[in-house]
């Protein structure tokens, strides 16, 4: 069988009068470099990629002067689509993926479809205004903002926790999980696409709507 063509690697550049970002990525363990400017931001999208088995470098100059919203966006939706470069035509892939992670009182869930069909729906039950930096209420518009860049189906709750800095992390962490068993390689697939179609997507996919839930 031949093995998936996918490169595994993208970098991507995304710069507006807002910020600049730079991301480089590598489907597979290596170093994790995270500077956003915002906190608590570096150390969720950092454990994002070390349990997600990623080599990260990104890097973000922002208007944090103004707020965090568009720093926090703009990194997801240009991590966003490297994975979605970096995944190419989803060839050999498993797919799906779904994982739990603890962090201490907090237990979170996550599932997750490359289908190329963009939809999220986030319930994290923050109650903070902000943690180190970031508002809570941009953690889950990070996720809903990387799952519409990548393309993804992104399901993430958190099902009990008291600590709102164990809630997100416990999120992350679990995601984390499931995009790695989503993007690892199926040896049994050979170069198929995991679709009954034969490709991954749809021509209404940018259209399709990304729910969050309160934060």
């Amino acid at each position: 069988m031949n093995k998936p063509v996918a490169a595994r690697r993208a970098v991507v550049r995304r710069e507006t009068r807002e910020t600049r970002v730079s991301v480089e990525l590598v489907l597979e363990p290596g170093p994790v470099d995270v500077r956003t400017g915002i906190g608590f931001l570096d150390h969720l999208l950092s454990s994002l990629a070390f349990h997600g088995g990623l080599s990260l470098t990104l890097s973000c100059d922002g208007d944090l002067e103004v707020d965090d919203h568009h720093s926090a966006e703009d990194c997801a939706l240009a991590l966003g689509a490297a994975l979605g470069q970096a995944l190419g035509d989803k060839a050999g892939i498993r797919r799906f993926g779904s994982a739990y992670a603890p962090l201490d009182e907090s237990l979170a869930r996550a599932v997750v479809d490359l289908s190329g069909r963009p939809f999220s729906c986030v319930e994290l039950g923050l109650t903070r205004e902000a943690i180190g930096g970031l508002a809570c209420e941009n953690v889950a518009h990070v996720v809903s903002s990387l799952a519409t860049a990548a393309m993804a189906t992104i399901h993430l709750d958190v099902i009990r926790g008291q600590n709102d800095h164990h809630r997100a992390e416990a999120a992350f962490k679990a995601l984390a999980l499931a995009l790695r068993d989503a993007m690892a390689v199926d040896p049994s697939r050979g170069a198929a696409i995991p679709s009954t179609k034969g490709t991954l997507g749809s021509p209404d996919a940018a259209s399709m709507a990304s729910h969050e839930a309160a934060p």
